[in-house]
């Protein structure tokens, strides 16, 4: 049986991310800060008959992050995908003129270092075995500027940019590197999270494209 390890786990997202690989035969690790919010989320998994566990750890923590994968693996052994999409709160935005040294460096932190610690727990053992996913769910600005994200804009293009230079490097090594942008407003319970899911299974599946962008139009 296969793993994925979705750090940032909460109920939108990566709730059903977890659902969508968890149905299709893989077991779930759900990083998080939270550990009773993680708790509630593996009790959900396991009445869908989907095997889960919970791993709380601050993605802004290095040391934590190394401990937390090494539980990971301690109990499930190697882990085939790592979904990264923490979210930082909304009160952590400024806009272009109210961006500081501060405000950036958290968010570079928070998306980027969190990224990069991430995948070193789980690279060196995807490139032993060839076989492997690194799957990185962002925003809109990502890719085009978003002025009241002005500052989460700067760390998610250059997350960008390290998730294509991944894929550069690592898709001749039977290793997947792919970027899911989110270009519209997600509510709660509408489903569209879900179609979200869908797609980055068709992307992990195929493996025919590194990147995609999502709008009105292809949820």
């Amino acid at each position: 049986m296969k793993t994925i390890a979705i750090v940032g786990a909460g109920p939108g997202i990566g709730m059903s991310i977890a659902k969508k690989f968890g149905k299709n035969g893989f077991r779930v690790a759900l990083i998080a800060r939270n550990e009773d919010k993680l708790s509630q989320l593996v009790i959900e998994l396991e009445q869908l008959g989907i095997e889960a566990a919970a791993f709380q750890a601050d993605i802004l923590n290095k040391a934590q992050i190394v401990l937390t994968f090494a539980a990971i693996k301690e109990k499930y052994g190697f882990i085939d995908v790592l979904e990264y999409s923490p979210t930082p709160g909304i009160d952590t935005l400024a806009n272009p003129l109210d961006i500081t040294e501060e405000n950036a460096l958290f968010q570079f932190q928070f998306n980027v270092l969190g990224a990069i610690s991430s995948v070193r727990e789980v690279l060196p053992d995807m490139l032993d075995k060839r076989s492997g996913a690194l799957l990185f769910t962002t925003g809109r600005s990502a890719i085009h500027p978003v002025p009241m994200m002005g500052n989460i804009g700067i760390a998610m293009s250059g997350l960008r940019n390290y998730i294509l230079n991944l894929n550069s490097e690592l898709k001749d090594k039977g290793i997947y590197a792919g970027h899911l942008s989110i270009g519209i407003w997600m509510q709660p319970n509408s489903g569209v999270q879900d179609k979200i899911a869908d797609i980055w299974y068709d992307m992990y599946t195929k493996r025919d494209r590194v990147e995609e962008l999502i709008t009105e139009d292809n949820v």
